[in-house]
């Protein structure tokens, strides 16, 4: 296949481009604007493959954007590009607006128009794979049950209610103009290549430099964890063989809260790095955030019935290959938060 990759350079993206040039034939074009997550230290290592080429743009350039759908001639687009830190949505909401719903607007649109172009033979065999988050679903109580995919939206945070504004986008464009599109949810994803702002690459950092390591509230916040490699093929699967129209949830199975993961991660870094005291001993409370959801869970029974796809990855084996992951490419980190922070090396936790 000839697959139009949007937001290629980020965590999920460069993995999912990763497994598609290591596992696959297909061509792959990479657009990505290369602003926060996005980083060319990620993506430096594909440039000399045969099947991929990298093209800097904004989705917000609609113009340009018709332009390079069209001389690609994809088979599917697989929409990842969004601004996903709900801290910094909160901070500066007008950033997620612009990418989250006007990108996806304008994907939609060239889109629209590359598959009215099109022959009916090649019209049956398009797909455009949106791929979103289970925080659309807003908050769950303890006894709440796993969120399906049929369930009501409620947002909670800007960055949350700017993906489930695209969501219905791709899914109104879908249904007025027979455009083929899918749609996953997903839960926290995890692994190699993830901004260092996140959760588990922050506390492993932070730790490292001998920091606190900050818990937001009492630490009771509970999500679910998806290794990332485990989403990409799930996403390769919904790409193939997911009906039109339909959405998926793509989740881990493994619930924990914010202080158990930081627990975790402490432990497995006391046999890898040890030091005279636990890290443990560095775990620091702080005021929690405005809006923060407390539980996030959802139902992957469809997609595992459907489409025969589950996790593979245990938490415990997937966070032992991501925390030696980060201690083996400390320089990638050093690199990424360079590039960000106004050339400041900061490096991980600061």
């Amino acid at each position: 296949m000839r697959l139009f990759i949007t937001g290629g350079a980020g965590f999920i993206g460069s993995n999912l481009i990763r497994y598609l040039l290591e596992k696959t034939n297909d061509k792959v074009l990479n657009l990505d604007k290369l602003c926060y997550p996005g980083s060319r230290h990620t993506i430096e290592g594909f440039n000399d493959q045969p099947n991929y080429q990298f093209i800097q743009q904004d989705l917000c350039d609609s113009e340009q954007l018709v332009d390079v759908v069209n001389d690609f001639q994809p088979d599917a687009i697989i929409h990842l590009a969004a601004e996903s830190h709900v801290d910094r949505s909160i901070d500066s909401p007008q950033a997620f607006i612009d990418s989250n719903i006007v990108g996806t607007f304008n994907l939609l649109e060239a889109f629209r128009k590359y598959f009215t172009d099109s022959d009916n033979s090649l019209q049956r065999q398009l797909r455009f794979l949106h791929v979103s988050t289970d925080e659309v679903f807003g908050s769950l109580s303890d006894g709440d049950e796993p969120t399906k995919e049929q369930d009501s939206y409620k947002p909670n945070s800007p960055y949350s209610a700017s993906k489930a504004a695209s969501d219905h986008l791709v899914r109104a464009w879908g249904q007025t103009y027979k455009l083929p599109i899918l749609i996953t949810n997903c839960s926290n994803n995890y692994g190699p290549y993830q901004f260092p702002e996140k959760l588990i690459p922050l506390v492993i950092s932070k730790a490292l430099a001998d920091k606190a390591l900050p818990v937001y509230g009492d630490g009771s916040n509970i999500r679910d964890w998806l290794f990332v490699d485990d989403h990409v093929h799930a996403l390769y699967c919904v790409l193939n063989k997911g009906k039109l129209g339909d959405t998926y949830n793509i989740g881990g199975n493994c619930q924990l809260t914010n202080l158990e993961l930081v627990g975790k991660i402490c432990d497995i870094l006391d046999v890898l790095k040890p030091k005279e005291t636990s890290y443990k001993e560095q775990i620091e409370f702080v005021s929690d955030r405005p809006g923060h959801d407390y539980r996030y869970d959802i139902d992957i029974s469809k997609i595992q019935t459907e489409l025969e796809w589950s996790p593979y990855e245990s938490f415990d084996s997937g966070l032992m290959k991501t925390i030696s992951w980060y201690i083996e490419n400390q320089e990638w980190c050093d690199n990424v938060c360079f590039d960000i922070y106004d050339g400041q090396r900061l490096g991980l936790g600061s």
